[in-house]
């Protein structure tokens, strides 16, 4: 019996639609109602991870926890060549934090059952926390590498894994089941082409909502999150387009005045290129 390999990936907003996010004041979370997603760029590198492991007999199944609209994001994974996909959506789930987050994916994966390998990315572009590998290894009672570059089946009970931190590389060899946090040094990501779309449309996709999970309400959501913002705010995007006049050493000390004014600490001693008028 081969493998069971599964991917949890993340829809996160569009870059090209950053412009329509908002904040919403009263639960201070991010609103992504009618903002196009697409797969979490980490994530992807996740994927890639999963099939490179995939061998004859062995499975691939992607899931998430996502509000409905995630199935559109769930077919492009297929389209990459995963076997499977499992949406976890329900409003109970809105507003997760990493906590709440990865202890809905383990009931998920745990309800789904049979899984060998759970793969990740390392961060994902819109929280960056970089939590949820290590709290779903947790959930899962697994144990877990992160940032791994190079890996390779030993047998069908370990893993051989090359891991990276800052500068420094380690080798392990770990036993399943596992979970692997995947770098983005690790691989290149396939592009998916047509006939891989094609196939995805017809690939099974399995929708559970709260009612489907062995799972406590007050472990859910916004309401199960033991992290809760104090304040959030939208960041002010312009730019003042300050033009300086004068000669060099004139703009050198209006510049330097205005770095100080902005809270940054800088001597006039710092700042070259007098002689040729520029800085």
């Amino acid at each position: 019996m081969g493998l069971s390999i599964a991917v949890c990936i993340k829809p996160v907003p569009d870059p090209a639609h950053y412009d329509k996010i908002r904040i919403d004041p009263v639960r201070k979370t991010v609103v992504r109602e009618g903002i196009p997603t697409i797969i979490n760029p980490s994530d992807k590198h996740a994927i890639e991870a999963a099939l490179q492991l995939r061998g004859e007999g062995d499975t691939v199944t992607v899931i998430t926890m996502a509000p409905p609209n995630a199935e559109e994001t769930l077919r492009d994974a297929l389209a990459m060549g995963a076997d499977a996909a499992i949406l976890l959506t329900d409003r109970a789930f809105a507003g997760a934090d990493t906590w709440a987050t990865s202890y809905t994916l383990a009931a998920g994966l745990k309800k789904a059952g049979g899984f060998d390998i759970v793969v990740t990315g390392t961060e994902s572009a819109d929280g960056a926390t970089t939590q949820v590998p290590a709290q779903l290894a947790e959930w899962l009672g697994w144990p877990h590498l992160w940032n791994a570059v190079s890996f390779e089946k030993v047998s069908g009970e370990s893993l051989k894994v090359r891991t990276k931190a800052e500068n420094e590389w380690s080798d392990y060899q770990i036993g399943l089941p596992c979970l692997l946090a995947v770098s983005r040094e690790a691989n290149k990501p396939r592009l998916t082409s047509l006939m891989g779309v094609m196939k995805a449309k017809k690939k099974p996709l399995t929708v559970w909502t709260r009612a489907d999970l062995d799972v406590e309400d007050g472990a859910l959501g916004i309401g199960g999150s033991p992290t809760q913002p104090g304040a959030i705010f939208e960041p002010e995007m312009g730019r003042k387009g300050i033009v300086l006049t004068g000669d060099a050493e004139e703009i050198v000390n209006v510049l330097v005045e205005k770095l100080r004014e902005a809270g940054l600490s800088i001597e006039t001693g710092d700042v070259c290129g007098l002689g040729g008028g520029s800085v």
